[in-house]
């Protein structure tokens, strides 16, 4: 296994950085411009199915190109074990729907970990215009801005993101989670792409976020983001971020909203 050098960090956030952008202009540019609109052969969910495999396997195309000794997991079946100690966690196409739809917020999300810590978390949302990027213990930004979180806010004040599952039951439970919640907060928003949520609690745009049913793509290089601009992250008390609940939010917010969520039965369908 490589040791994880400063160097290492800097050569696996340029290639995390290339890889994004790369799939990202895939994705954009190559989405046309009536789908789920026009009649083809094939269903406007089959087109962005072609889609999200494809910026798949442009991803782990150049990722074997770049690093041929790393692991992969990604979304669309990528896996492979890898002999260095570092591995890629990858979706490559995060808020599908957002994309069949024509709405702006999807994204290319790609974290790399080093012996099982992720170290390197790229999310690239280019109808936004904006790539978010985060190294442990250096900070995040976007572009030249370095990203915060922002101040705990009393709960009545806080806005906060989630998203639902695609299971009726699933759906069912987190809609009643909201039904009593939605009173106690300033507002909720539904934004579609875990990593764009993860990614507006690290710039000050959500107080907090939570979401039940998420994978290891999902959070991946969001929560090192949200973590590096000051969040806090964690699913039940006392828990780490996992399919079960993934919470984030500043120190003094995450409390009270981890333990409200705890009381809403936010972690069971």
């Amino acid at each position: 296994m490589n040791a994880l050098t400063d160097a290492l960090k800097a050569e696996l956030l340029s290639v995390a950085l290339e890889a994004a952008e790369r799939a990202g202009a895939l994705l954009r540019d190559g989405r046309p411009a009536d789908l789920g609109v026009a009649a083809t052969k094939t269903s406007p969910i089959d087109v962005v199915t072609e889609m999200d495999i494809a910026s798949e396997k442009l991803i782990t195309g150049f990722l074997a190109e770049r690093r041929p000794d790393d692991g992969v997991l990604g979304e669309e079946g990528a896996s492979a074990p890898g002999t260095s100690g570092v591995r890629w966690v990858i979706d490559p196409l995060d808020g599908t729907v957002n994309y069949l739809y024509g709405l702006p917020s999807w994204s290319v999300s790609i974290a790399a970990e080093h012996a099982g810590e992720t170290v390197v978390g790229v999310v690239a949302a280019p109808l936004r215009g904006e790539t978010y990027r985060a190294v442990l213990g250096q900070g995040a930004w976007a572009g030249d801005r370095r990203l915060r979180v922002r101040p705990a806010p009393d709960f009545p004040q806080a806005l906060l993101g989630t998203g639902f599952g695609y299971l009726a039951a699933r759906r069912t439970a987190q809609a009643e989670v909201v039904r009593r919640l939605l009173p106690e907060v300033r507002d909720i928003r539904r934004g579609g792409s875990a990593a764009i949520d993860l990614c507006d609690v690290a710039c000050g745009r959500l107080d907090g976020y939570y979401e039940r049913g998420l994978n290891p793509w999902d959070l991946a290089a969001g929560d090192l983001i949200a973590r590096e601009a000051g969040a806090l992250t964690g699913g039940r008390p006392g828990a780490p971020a996992s399919g079960e609940l993934v919470v984030a939010a500043p120190p003094g917010f995450f409390e009270p909203l981890q333990g409200r969520l705890e009381e809403l039965g936010a972690w069971h369908d």
